[in-house]
């Protein structure tokens, strides 16, 4: 994705949509120190991104860059684009731990969030729901997320744990800071914090912890603004 937009003052620009994917763009930018600009787009009352948004995306979704010529969406690929051009060696795992980089880089969006967009659909659903039919809808959807969903987001989360006891309070692939993994995965963990906080382990919780008290995280919140999963 390319040449829709042109930036030529030197600066990636974010496409931030509040609540969204790109608040863990904002995360490794301010992380590496990238000099970057902000251009804030607000959900609409259905909680669909604002039509504007398709001039620098056609399919309307956020995380979008540009940088020069360059227009870039989806997290994955900005994340790996920001890390190979402007890292500058940071931000990548020890020889040890890629296998475990690649592979949650791609589970963030490849497993785990298809099942929270699933079951956020659900709760989203009932609530919107007339008050006459909301108590079967209700049971209804319940229902179809504990027999389709938990047992798949259960799964997961178990998967994670074991990972984070591997690394002993480190991070996902085991090196002295974070990596492309670890932007992947905040968003999808964050999420089931909402949904399904019982699900999360010990180890679980304190990587979010740990995340969320880093002074990048933090400015990345206050220059983003409302965000609703996190503290």
């Amino acid at each position: 994705m390319t040449d829709t937009a042109v930036n030529e003052n030197g600066k990636i620009i974010v496409h931030h949509l509040n609540n969204s994917r790109s608040q863990r763009i904002l995360w490794l930018l301010e992380e590496l120190g990238v000099a970057y600009e902000i251009k804030k787009y607000q959900r609409t009352p259905g909680l669909t991104a604002p039509e504007e948004l398709k001039a620098v995306n056609p399919i309307g979704t956020a995380p979008v860059i540009t940088d020069g010529s360059v227009n870039l969406a989806e997290s994955g690929a900005i994340i790996e684009y920001i890390i190979r051009k402007y890292g500058n060696g940071r931000a990548r795992p020890p020889a040890s731990g890629e296998v475990h980089d690649l592979y949650w880089l791609h589970a963030a969006e490849g497993s785990l969030m298809p099942l929270g967009v699933n079951a956020y659909i659900m709760r989203i659903i009932t609530e919107r729901t007339p008050w006459l039919i909301r108590p079967l809808v209700s049971f209804l959807m319940s229902k179809l997320r504990a027999r389709v969903i938990d047992p798949r987001l259960r799964v997961h989360a178990q998967l994670i744990e074991q990972r984070l006891t591997e690394v002993d309070g480190g991070w996902i692939a085991d090196g002295e800071e974070p990596t492309a993994a670890d932007y992947m995965m905040i968003f999808p963990l964050e999420c089931m914090s909402q949904l399904c906080p019982e699900f999360l382990g010990i180890n679980t919780e304190r990587y979010l912890r740990r995340v969320h008290e880093r002074p990048a995280y933090r400015r990345g919140l206050e220059i983003g603004g409302k965000y609703d999963y996190a503290p």
